[in-house]
């Protein structure tokens, strides 16, 4: 799975990792939806640290659609309220 960080570029995640991104999309989204700003921080906190820590980095000269596009590190939560909706940012 291909991951962009919206401003940081993009990550090639281990398939073994897309299905975690997947879950912790998921309570993202419940997180959100449910007004809980702190719980929402550590789970983007656990999304992004999952896409830096286990994938692998592509070259910003290489050009690949990306399957996931991640917002901001510094997405507010107003903001991140907007866009963890539904099935989240990644489809089931």
């Amino acid at each position: 799975m291909i991951v962009r960080i919206s401003g940081e570029g993009q990550f090639k995640l281990p398939d073994e990792d897309a299905k975690r991104l997947n879950e912790l999309d998921n309570e993202a989204v419940a997180a959100a939806e449910s007004g809980d700003e702190g719980r929402f921080q550590e789970l983007w906190s656990q999304m992004l640290e999952l896409v830096a820590n286990d994938g692998n980095a592509l070259d910003g000269d290489d050009l690949v659609e990306s399957d996931v596009i991640l917002p901001p590190r510094d997405i507010s939560f107003a903001e991140a309220q907007g866009e963890f909706t539904g099935d989240g940012l990644i489809p089931d």
